[in-house]
């Protein structure tokens, strides 16, 4: 029986092999995806002088507002590419402290079905086309079993202050082969992440599954591009001077890189959004003042200010998360801006390879995505 074509849908799930079968990456995308992976490892390592900006949804709960969002993001990509390196936010699975909706993956119809074939094969469908428009992705990887699904579109990702701890999901970023960041627990214990950096950065033998579903022995070799990521906690912000300078000296005395990236929402802004800009600022001027062991800053932001309860999708405002609020595009884009004009005499200029525009799926515009097979499409795709 085809694992497309079965009477419960939402029970039986394709392979990560047979979902990357259905949008396979193309010679140029690998060199692309490669290319993303290389210049954020470049800047890690100060070989590369720009900084690493991770900018978009919360979560990602309507593919057409964020098609639209994404097409915005590429042309400021493009505009700020010798200062900042831009990566997409695309979180598509949501930790939940208590309950909750789970994310796109699990649940894409938004209404407690739990369809996670669709959201799988949407999810990765999603991916594509972004990376194929040449946009840099960024996620969480939360669920284990989801991550050799996407993991060949990823550039960068992240294990979240409620999994930093977790031996999992640790061992998983010590195979992955692009950077990951650690952020640190939400009661605002740095060392948890520290540590995740630290066995991330070593060799592993576990038990998992392979690209055709199959249970199997790992090896993976180490993750050398790893880091910590600050993001507050449930009794402090951590984006201040002194917050960032005792990370850096934890970091150093555990024998790890002074290497950080500081994300400007959740803990650190206390879920309101529009202090993300005065702390970006901030990390900015911090910068321009020497601090560079700060390699990047994190932004909440869609369309549209705010959030919104989740309710029926036809009653959902377009372009407004349904999770944590987020900036708003317009103040997104004027922020960046500033702080490239800010950072111009600041940073090395940086000779890019900016990659020419891609057609883009976008409000009425037909993707150019590959067509699985007949059966496989009808299976997927239908209700």
């Amino acid at each position: 029986m085809s694992p497309f074509s079965s009477d419960d849908a939402k029970s039986w799930l394709p392979s990560p092999q047979e979902l990357k079968n259905c949008y396979p990456l193309s010679k140029d995308l690998k060199a692309f995806i490669e290319k993303s992976r290389q210049e954020i490892k470049n800047i890690l390592l100060e070989r590369d002088h720009r900084l690493i900006l991770i900018v978009g949804p919360c979560s990602i709960h309507d593919l057409e507002a964020c098609r639209e969002y994404a097409s915005y993001l590429k042309d400021l990509i493009e505009e700020v590419s010798d200062q900042f390196f831009i990566l997409m936010r695309v979180y598509f699975e949501k930790p939940r402290t208590l309950t909750g909706w789970k994310g796109f993956v699990t649940d894409p119809h938004l209404d407690g079905s739990y369809d996670i074939a669709k959201g799988l094969q949407l999810t990765r469908q999603f991916l594509w086309e972004l990376a194929s428009q040449k946009i840099p992705i960024a996620t969480e990887l939360l669920e284990i079993m989801t991550t050799p699904y996407v993991d060949d579109l990823l550039s960068w990702g992240c294990i979240g202050a409620r999994t930093c701890t977790s031996p999992l999901h640790r061992q998983m970023a010590a195979g992955l082969p692009f950077p990951v960041g650690f952020k640190n627990s939400t009661d605002g214990n740095i060392t948890n992440a520290i540590n995740g950096v630290i066995v991330a950065s070593a060799p592993h033998a576990f038990m998992g599954v392979d690209e055709k579903g199959m249970l199997k022995r790992i090896s993976v070799p180490g993750n050398p591009n790893c880091h910590l990521i600050l993001r507050g906690g449930k009794f402090e912000s951590n984006y201040d001077l002194a917050s960032i300078q005792k990370a850096l000296i934890e970091l150093s005395a555990a024998g790890q890189s002074r290497r950080l990236i500081v994300d400007c929402s959740h803990d650190n802004c206390g879920k309101i959004y529009e202090r993300q800009m005065p702390i970006f600022y901030s990390l900015i001027d911090l910068i321009q003042k020497g601090h560079r062991e700060i390699k990047g800053m994190m932004l909440e932001s869609h369309l549209f200010e705010g959030n919104q309860t989740l309710s029926h999708p036809s009653q959902l405002r377009y372009g407004v998360s349904v999770t944590d609020p987020c900036l708003d595009w317009e103040r997104t884009q004027r922020m960046i801006h500033q702080a490239y004009k800010q950072l111009q005499n600041t940073l090395p200029k940086q000779s890019c390879l900016v990659y020419a525009p891609h057609s883009r799926t976008h409000q009425g515009q037909q993707s150019d995505r590959p067509k699985c097979g007949a059966a496989s499409e009808r299976s997927l795709l239908s209700q």
